[in-house]
């Protein structure tokens, strides 16, 4: 009993679950819109976003395999299913394939249009496996182009124009928070670093911290335009300094640069962002 409840869980991890909370991207679009709760908007969602899981278990199970090797060379990755060896090569192959073929076939069940953007995702991620992750700086727009992806898929399943200061604003974060997870384990691995990422030794000294602070002051000062003409959700504005200046801390400190993990394990941020979403729901659906 003991050893199946291990398999299960080895076989969970490996999905990555923690990392589907980036899909809730699909629902900013009608949250910040304020149309979340209306009758039947919340369910248009549930269908995308298991497509979006499952699109994005297959990439991170994919990634596995072909960073195996480099992989053992990480102090805290070389424990993952696939290197360790717990789960073998072509088992962890057709779990891919399977995961990879549900996400298809659930998301041409949606619209033509999200078909695409999911199509899109997925190529991304595939180059960015391949090959794409060993270029400094396409590297960190491949994974930017995941975020903005699926904010434009909730534009289009909830049928909501995306703003031009929402989609700089999220385009930036996230060139701040992949830039800043790049930094962290640069300097968490030390010599060892081009062993695991090849493209950490390709950026020079001081260049991840600059391009960090930078991207984090323009989310600043994006975030401000795109709330500032929604009058009260300006007051949303310091919870957001705070997470940037919270996360800059925790990646100077070697405290960690996973944005996922940073959220759930650092309790400063996770209030900060729980505070954000009621806020942000207050304003919309309580305020007006």
């Amino acid at each position: 009993m003991r050893k199946t409840s291990g398999m299960i869980s080895t076989y969970f991890k490996i999905l990555r679950p923690t990392q589907w909370l980036k899909n809730l991207m699909l629902f900013f679009p009608p949250f910040l819109a304020g149309v979340l709760l209306e009758k039947g908007e919340a369910v248009k969602g549930v269908v995308p976003i298991i497509s979006f899981c499952l699109a994005s278990s297959s990439t991170y199970v994919l990634n596995d395999i072909i960073d195996r090797e480099k992989d053992l060379h990480h102090p805290r990755k070389k424990h993952r299913a696939i290197p360790s060896g717990k789960i073998s090569l072509p088992v962890a192959s057709i779990l891919a394939v399977a995961l990879l073929a549900a996400a298809l076939f659930i998301g041409f069940l949606c619209n033509i249009t999200f078909f695409v953007i999911l199509l899109i995702y997925l190529l991304v991620s595939l180059s960015y496996s391949l090959k794409l992750k060993e270029l400094p700086i396409i590297d960190l727009f491949c994974i930017s182009a995941g975020f903005i992806l699926r904010l434009q898929a909730g534009g289009v399943v909830f049928g909501i124009n995306i703003s031009e200061w929402l989609f700089l604003s999220v385009f930036l974060l996230s060139i701040f928070l992949s830039t800043g997870k790049r930094l962290y384990e640069k300097n968490a691995m030390g010599e060892n670093a081009g062993n695991h990422r090849k493209t950490l030794m390709s950026y020079p000294a001081g260049y991840l911290d600059g391009t960090m602070y930078m991207t984090g002051g323009a989310v600043l000062v994006t975030y401000t335009m795109y709330v500032i003409s929604k009058h009260v959700l300006v007051y949303t504005v310091p919870l957001c300094c705070f997470g940037i200046l919270r996360y800059i801390y925790r990646v100077k400190r070697g405290l960690g640069g996973d944005p996922t993990d940073s959220l759930l394990r650092d309790v400063p941020l996770f209030i900060v962002g729980l505070l954000w979403v009621v806020m942000i729901g207050w304003c919309n659906y309580c305020f007006y």
